[in-house]
């Protein structure tokens, strides 16, 4: 299951303002997809930690976690990010 990380369209990031906020402090955490989960991230550093590999990404990125997905959280700098679920 693949993580797809890319810079968002104006029209994205004009969408994304509207969605709720999630914070969360560094720390380390695992969790699993229910649902396709897409989120705006406006600050902090994260990796993602699955069992094909690891994928960071940090402000201005977009990000679609796929449903299914589980993982390890680990949160390097404090995260705060706009989401939304798809399914």
């Amino acid at each position: 299951m693949k993580i797809d990380v890319r810079k968002p369209t104006e029209e994205e990031i004009a969408t994304f303002a509207n969605y709720p906020i999630w914070e969360c402090e560094p720390s380390e955490f695992p969790w699993s997809y229910n649902s396709t989960e897409q989120c705006l991230v406006l600050e902090g550093e994260v990796t993602i930690v699955t069992e094909e590999g690891e994928t960071t990404f940090g402000p201005g990125d977009l990000v679609t976690f796929p449903s299914g997905l589980s993982c390890t959280w680990k949160v390097a700098k404090a995260v705060k990010k706009h989401y939304t679920f798809k399914d």
